[in-house]
């Protein structure tokens, strides 16, 4: 009981850890204005962890390098701290090229996690509270998925179903690679 309730725990913190850096890096990508509120407050919940690995690494034109490892870097201690309260021991040698794979793999499970819940939020905003504050934030950092869809459906006048296609696929994605992550990992 005991491992099951510091399991839940871990894992909340860690993957709510893991998103914030997942919206850093796409914060970064879209080139969303730095003194957003938003952005400000994602920049300061991971700043500690993605300076000091800035002096190591640096970032690209697109792609935020530091805050992307920070992120596997992130998954890769869930991993291992679920295989540790699990098991009762920390895993053997053999099992850490897994661990860095399936890293890799539960970044991308909180990336589509990230698409699923940011596009449902502002789905559901959309009919509720289209003036909401942080639409214009939801538009900008899903317009890049959402754009693409739109153009392959066809017009239905009032009614966008490119947010559904979204979810579902996201949601396919993600139980893809959760599945695919622990069954590597050997969980």
């Amino acid at each position: 009981m005991f491992s099951d309730a510091l399991h839940f725990v871990i894992n909340i913190v860690f993957s709510l850890f893991g998103i914030a850096l997942i919206i850093r890096a796409w914060i970064y990508a879209i080139r969303l204005h730095p003194f957003n509120p938003y952005s400000q407050a994602v920049l300061r919940i991971t700043d500690w962890l993605v300076q000091p690995l800035r002096r190591l690494v640096g970032p690209g034109n697109r792609v935020d390098w530091p805050t992307l490892l920070a992120c596997w870097l992130t998954a890769l201690v869930l991993l291992l701290l679920t295989w540790t309260i699990f098991s009762g021991q920390l895993p053997p040698l053999q099992a850490i090229l897994p661990a860095l794979l399936a890293a890799v793999l539960t970044m991308l499970k909180w990336t589509f996690n990230v698409i699923l819940w940011m596009t449902l939020i502002q789905a559901v905003l959309s009919w509720v509270n289209p003036l909401a504050p942080v639409m214009p934030v939801l538009h900008t950092l899903t317009a890049p998925l959402l754009d693409p869809i739109r153009r392959i459906l066809p017009n239905l006048g009032g009614l966008d179903l490119s947010p559904l296609v979204l979810l579902v696929i996201a949601q396919l994605a993600m139980m893809f690679l959760q599945h695919f992550s622990y069954s590597m990992f050997g969980m």
